[in-house]
């Protein structure tokens, strides 16, 4: 069984190269020793030297093929010692990459190939006997020096799945948290937004039964009542989604480009004098019409929470080839009155939900050519040509 380690292919073919060169110099040596010693002479050590090459050559396999490269090194073995660098690196990398059973297989393999060879052509300052012990005791370490550098890799292998484990963990934690924190909003929404709507909803159907208000304060109480429920409605769906999660299956269509006509004909229809400049024609995708929805009604509701019955200007137009511009402008309050409370987070959340649709905002106090200081809120949004 292969173990699992970091991938590093640049350092793995490094350390090829060198133990590769590692065995051709061992071959070297090994030939002239040989050569020196009138064993190997002329054509014989040309031919066992070449030999030694090709077996340098199936090192470059070893990794992939090691029980495979370790078999046609000790077939060479038997017939020149020259390979034995390069039996002793193919045994380590079994030792390495192999569980026991294969390793003690090729093991054992290994030492008896070369017993024939070493009692056929001994070398010439070694006895058959001594040139097998030395054999055994380079074999028997470089095994234990492949055990332990698999001992070494299974051990970060258990770091990296530990770390993974304690990744997982902590992300499900979290998750968890999320989770408790949103049912704990979702719980605090609904005790206290939507009983104080239900009583704003319930207030306004009282009166909207009495039949002795004037005409335009009974349309208004009608309005309260609908858009009380709306409210209910939207804060339902809302909760829903705290409690649930990110998934929105099941939600009612999210308003768009098409619904700004009905916004500003219920926003006109609450008292806000409102001039529309629409210009811009053409398809945008749904996130950039939600996007200019969700804008002008955080306009609308701006203006009519911090400058009450002032009038509100309204412009969508191109700007260039692949954008629009859409403009918000009112003029600011009058001195006195009672202020609206407000969150002073909106525009920051208006200008995120534009940078997410791949736009820009802009918002504050500007000075009109027409004289006089405005609050102008001003979006360019993606929009195809």
């Amino acid at each position: 069984m292969t173990i699992l380690r970091p991938a590093t292919p640049v350092r793995d073919r490094l350390a090829d190269l060198a133990l590769m060169a590692v065995s051709v110099l061992g071959a070297l040596a090994i030939a002239g020793a040989a050569e020196q010693g009138g064993q190997l002479t002329g054509d014989a050590l040309n031919a066992a030297f070449g030999l030694a090459v090709l077996g340098t050559v199936a090192l470059w396999f070893r990794r992939r093929y090691p029980v495979a490269v370790t078999v046609v090194l000790a077939l060479l073995l038997t017939v020149t010692d020259l390979v034995i660098v390069a039996v002793l690196i193919a045994v380590y990398t079994v030792s390495a990459l192999r569980n026991w059973s294969t390793r003690a297989v090729t093991f054992g393999a290994s030492l008896l190939i070369y017993v024939p060879y070493s009692v056929l052509l001994p070398a010439p300052a070694l006895s058959a006997f001594n040139a097998n012990i030395l054999y055994v005791a380079l074999m028997s370490l470089v095994m234990a020096a492949g055990s332990t550098t698999r001992a070494r890799y299974e051990a970060i292998v258990g770091l990296y799945e530990r770390a993974e484990r304690a990744e997982n963990e902590a992300r499900e934690r979290a998750e968890r948290l999320r989770v408790q924190e949103r049912q704990r909003i979702a719980g605090e929404m609904h005790d206290v937004l939507a009983h104080r709507i239900s009583l704003v909803s319930l207030q306004a159907g009282a009166l909207e039964v009495r039949s002795d208000l004037p005409s335009g304060v009974a349309e208004s109480v009608t309005g309260i009542r609908l858009q009380s429920h709306r409210a209910l409605e939207d804060l339902r769906e809302i909760l829903g989604v705290l409690r649930a999660g990110t998934d929105t299956d099941g939600l009612r269509p999210q308003p768009g480009l098409a619904d700004l006509a009905r916004l500003v004909a219920e926003a006109r229809a609450a008292g806000t004098e409102i001039c529309v400049d629409f210009r811009a024609t053409g398809d945008p995708s749904e996130r950039v019409g939600r996007t200019i929805y969700r804008l002008v009604q955080e306009g609308l509701t701006n203006a009519r929470k911090h400058a009450p019955g002032r009038p509100v200007e309204i412009l969508l137009e191109r700007a260039g080839a692949r954008e629009v511009r859409v403009r918000l402008r009112n003029a600011l309050a009058s001195r006195g009155g009672t202020p609206v409370p407000g969150s002073h987070s909106g525009l920051l959340g208006l200008a995120e939900r534009v940078a997410l649709a791949g736009g820009r905002l802009s918002y504050g106090m500007r000075r009109v050519p027409e004289g006089g200081v405005v609050f102008q809120v001003e979006a360019w949004l993606p929009w195809p040509a």
